[in-house]
């Protein structure tokens, strides 16, 4: 997906909340906003959002002298979310079809996006995704690339979102005893899932936990290790969760399934799917 002139606003706004969150004082502030728009002004737009993301918070980060601004919401964010497992996991198998209530547990826990907002009422928005109709929700398919494939290459998002990730991967296994490999990246960027956020939600207890050697919201194939392009080339079947994976994924010629809430209006535009709609897309 290309970068319209309305994500860089957003990207502006993300060099002043790292800021904020690594405790800059106002001079401070400013000097990252003046850094990052600067930067922006020379972007090639037919990058990919990710891309140019990835970039700018490189440059934030060594102004600010802090290699991971979001570490303190972060790892809130992940005891927020393993304090709702319990009962997301019995939702899930008290319901009539429990791997269509995993996955939505899953996209649930995509609300927790801070390149996307910094406030939202987690509780409240998992509730809504669990109940609302699908945007799109190619099911049928997602089910029968299931049943054909022995192993799975899962990308992984946010921190938090891991634990609903667990649940999806679980329900996975429990019907498909699919091999699943979970990917996450290889160094902060902004709330993105490191190794340590897919060990406190248990997903190396039940699945095979990789980098994808990139430093990117999303992954940004050029930033990629050889190891983890060998491995998405050639899998048989990709869930690829949240809107920084579909932002510089969505097109590569591989058996993917998107799973994410649309929490943009560009993306939304984009696809042609309405704002905040949820979606299990075939890619």
């Amino acid at each position: 997906m290309k970068t319209y002139p309305e994500c860089l606003p957003c990207l502006l706004r993300q060099a002043i909340q790292a800021s904020r969150l690594a405790g800059a004082d106002e001079a401070k502030v400013m000097k990252a906003a003046a850094l990052a728009e600067e930067f922006l002004k020379n972007v090639d737009i037919n990058n990919n959002p990710p891309h140019i993301s990835r970039n700018m918070h490189r440059i934030i980060r060594a102004e600010l002298g802090n290699p991971d601004p979001y570490l303190d919401i972060k790892e809130k964010y992940n005891h927020i979310a393993m304090s709702m497992f319990d009962s997301m996991k019995l939702r899930v198998a008290k319901s009539d079809d429990p791997l269509l209530t995993a996955i939505r547990a899953a996209i649930a826990g995509n609300v927790i996006d801070f390149g996307a907002q910094l406030e939202f009422d987690l509780e409240a928005d998992l509730n809504d995704v669990m109940t609302k109709q699908f945007a799109v929700l190619d099911y049928a398919a997602f089910k029968e690339a299931l049943s054909a494939n022995k192993e799975v290459l899962y990308l992984g998002d946010n921190t938090g979102e891991t634990v609903f990730d667990r649940i999806l991967i679980e329900e996975i296994k429990r019907i498909y005893g699919t091999k699943i490999t979970y990917v996450i990246k290889e160094s902060p960027i902004l709330n993105d899932a490191l190794f340590h956020d897919a060990v406190f939600a248990g997903i190396d207890k039940t699945a095979d936990v990789i980098s994808s050697g990139a430093d990117s919201p999303g992954i940004v194939l050029e930033y990629a290790s050889d190891d983890f392009k060998r491995r998405f080339y050639s899998a048989g079947m990709i869930i690829s969760k949240g809107q920084g994976n579909f932002e510089s994924l969505y097109g590569e010629p591989v058996p993917a399934f998107y799973l994410l809430k649309l929490k943009c209006d560009v993306v939304a535009k984009h696809t042609g799917l309405p704002l905040g709609g949820i979606v299990l897309l075939k890619g």
